[in-house]
């Protein structure tokens, strides 16, 4: 069972930026990041494959990014230029392979973080 713990929410204005880490407990292939506003499906927002091969929504695209570490057991969203639709409660995810990587399906994805909140007030 792989652990992921995330760290970095908060409550900030629109239009400033916001950096959400994720760290695995072992090795995973792919890891990313979905949200999930109140009345709303769980969408996926970006990840990442062991390779360096990144996915993103289009609704984050040219304003957030991922990137992981060295080891590749940490997972960083920047999150740029928020907005009031940004807010949700963000969870990482993870699985060990890549499948979910290109799909941002959350079905395709193993394992799960408790998720932290991120509110963009205007």
């Amino acid at each position: 069972q792989v652990q992921l713990a995330e760290s970095g929410g908060g409550s900030v204005q629109a239009g400033v930026s916001l950096r959400l880490s994720c760290a695995a407990s072992s090795y995973v292939s792919c890891i990313g990041w979905f949200r999930q506003a109140p009345g709303k499906e769980r969408e996926g927002v970006a990840a990442a494959e062991s390779r360096g091969i990144s996915t993103y929504a289009a609704s984050v695209k040219g304003r957030f990014a991922v990137s992981r570490d060295a080891g590749k057991s940490t997972l960083y969203l920047q999150m740029n230029r928020l907005a009031p639709e940004d807010s949700a409660m963000y969870y990482c995810a993870a699985d060990r392979v890549d499948g979910g990587c290109s799909s941002l399906s959350a079905g395709d994805f193993q394992f799960w973080g408790q998720g932290i909140l991120v509110t963009v007030s205007s």
